[in-house]
C-alpha cells in the first residue's frame, strides 16, 4: 500500500475515533470497552475514565488467538469471563474508529452472547 494512502487512512481512523471519544465515556459500573484492533494482534480494555485506570485488560497475544472472527469470537468469551469475575455485567462499548464490522463485530456479539449488556 501507498505510504500517503496509509497516512490518510489512519488519520481518518483517528479523527473518528476522537469524534466517538467526545461522545461516551466509562465510569466504574460502567466501563468503556476499547478495542484496538492490528493485522496480527487484538487488544481489549474495561476503562474507567473518571480515575483513568483499567479494570480489565486481553491481549490475543498472551491467549494466543489469531487476529480473526474466530478469535475474536474466543477473545470475546474469554473477556466476557473476565468481566463478570470483576462483577461487571454492563458496558459501553467503544469500537476505536473501526467500523462495526468482521473482527470487531464479532467481539462484540461474542459479548452479548456471554451476557454483557451494551
Amino acid at each position: 500500500m501507498n505510504a500517503k494512502v496509509l497516512k490518510n487512512k489512519v488519520a481518518t481512523r483517528l479523527k473518528r475515533k476522537r469524534r466517538i471519544r467526545a461522545k461516551i465515556s466509562g465510569c466504574a459500573t460502567l466501563p468503556r470497552i476499547s478495542v484496538f484492533r492490528s493485522n496480527r494482534y487484538l487488544s481489549v480494555q474495561a476503562i474507567d475514565d473518571v480515575t483513568a485506570t483499567t479494570l480489565v485488560s486481553l491481549h490475543s497475544k498472551v491467549t494466543g488467538y489469531k487476529a480473526n472472527k474466530e478469535g475474536a469470537a474466543a477473545l470475546g468469551e474469554a473477556f466476557a469471563a473476565k468481566l463478570k469475575e470483576a462483577k461487571i455485567s454492563e458496558i459501553v462499548f467503544d469500537r476505536n474508529g473501526y467500523q462495526y464490522h468482521g473482527v470487531v463485530a464479532s467481539f462484540g456479539d461474542a459479548l452479548r452472547a456471554n451476557e454483557i449488556k451494551f
